[in-house]
């Protein structure tokens, strides 16, 4: 099957991640593409297993000659983010896209050079996205149909290789990808996420991260008495907000750049809550950002009364960088691989983070590489089959170095 066809398949299952649920995974859907994945990989004759917590577990056997070499793997997650994801997808073919405004179905919505200006650089390629109600799902179902695709070749082309493992993981967008994961029955020695974006991507710097939530206690009296007794909660929030620098928000921020992101805002007089994430590359930065947001509440106690303002710091992830910087080679060998297939490599830090940075700190260095997609989280989400092609060549041609060189 190709690639493009896979994506098709895969997207049409809704498996959208969901923050509130404490359920394993947080929605069903997840369970029918593990299913689903879990029996063309047996049709393959792959060794295949879908744990009870939904995570599909499989290997290849090293071919005859390759039994010392190291065992790679391959991961991508099978959940997508709930934004835009209420209806079926409805994946729209554009073949030979010129490059210029493309509008998507009946939505209203136009995939236009104008807001993503590297849609000049996709003219002539095959464009796939949704109609535009809805995101398209190739993150990360573009990552699966390449790994899939990948293990199709090797086992049907009898291509040389080491032990090639290969995992899905469900929940990944509301951060839980690896509570679960087994590293050792995975069995690979390291591996790599295939869940980023334009094909010839290749990250191993990516944020430290936290989710912070405020919430502000009011006091709500009636506004003609209110001298020196309201509290409104939720001017007290826009306060906070204010107090933070605008320079270090996502609008403003690049490369290695920091940001406090405020992505929750409820509550009235008497009550309101802010959650936040905070995301910064430099370990020394990330501390001074929870430092800032202290003062600020420390500021803000002193001025409206103790506990007006209590904060909750949860860590998320840290930078892979620290881990991936003494096993080099899983980059140098994706660099040289990317060239061979005929990709340009680019090295760059990921604005976000994947399973691979909490499994690079849980034994398995992992560093990312791109799918050939593009504006996730969105219903202007869009690949190319041409890119997808080429990430299955990148994938291959990693299996072939290890498998040759060691």
């Amino acid at each position: 099957m190709k690639v493009w066809e896979r994506l098709l398949k895969y997207v049409r299952i809704n498996t959208s991640s969901r923050e509130e649920s404490r359920n394993v995974p947080t929605s069903g859907g997840q369970f029918r593409l593990a299913e689903l994945l879990g029996e063309e990989l047996r049709e393959l004759g792959i060794r295949t297993e879908v744990d009870a917590k939904c995570y599909v577990y499989a290997m290849i056997p090293p071919s005859p000659g390759c039994e010392d070499r190291p065992g790679i793997g391959f991961i991508a997650h099978m959940d997508t983010v709930s934004d835009f994801a209420e209806l079926e997808v409805e994946p729209q073919i554009h073949k030979k896209y010129d490059g210029k405004d493309l509008v998507l179905g009946e939505s209203g919505r136009v995939l236009s050079p104008s807001m993503f200006p590297h849609l000049t650089e996709m003219a002539g390629r095959t464009l796939i996205t949704s109609d535009g109600s809805t995101i398209l799902g190739a993150d990360d179902k573009a990552g699966i149909a390449e790994i899939m695709c990948m293990a199709e070749k090797l086992v049907r082309e009898n291509i040389p290789h080491g032990r090639i493992c290969i995992g899905f993981t469900p929940d990944e967008e509301v951060g839980r990808g690896t509570d679960h994961f087994d590293v050792q029955r995975f069995g690979a020695d390291f591996a790599y996420t295939v869940d980023g974006g334009r094909e010839g991507e290749i990250e191993y710097e990516n944020f430290n991260a936290a989710d912070v939530k405020l919430h502000i206690k009011g006091v709500n009296v009636h506004p003609g008495s209110a001298k020196d007794t309201m509290v409104n909660a939720a001017a007290v929030g826009c306060e906070f907000q204010a107090m933070l620098p605008e320079r270090e928000s996502p609008r403003n921020t690049e490369g290695y750049e920091g940001f406090y992101h405020l992505v929750k805002f409820t509550g009235d007089v008497a009550e309101a809550e802010l959650e936040y994430i905070i995301r910064d590359h430099d370990w020394n930065n990330f501390v001074e950002k929870k430092e800032n947001l202290e003062r600020i509440l420390r500021s803000l106690n002193r001025k409206y009364g103790p506990g007006t303002v209590t904060m909750e710091w949860q860590e998320q992830y840290r930078n892979m960088a620290e881990k991936i910087k003494k096993c080099l080679h899983l980059i140098d060998t994706a660099v040289s691989a990317a060239e061979t297939a005929g990709i340009v490599p680019r090295i760059q830090p990921i604005r976000g983070g994947t399973d691979g940075a909490r499994l690079s700190y849980m034994g398995l260095p992992c560093p990312n590489l791109g799918t050939g997609g593009l504006a996730f989280h969105g219903p202007y989400e869009h690949v190319t089959v041409e890119g997808m092609e080429l990430t299955v060549k990148l994938l291959i041609e990693i299996v072939k170095s290890y498998a040759k060189n060691g």
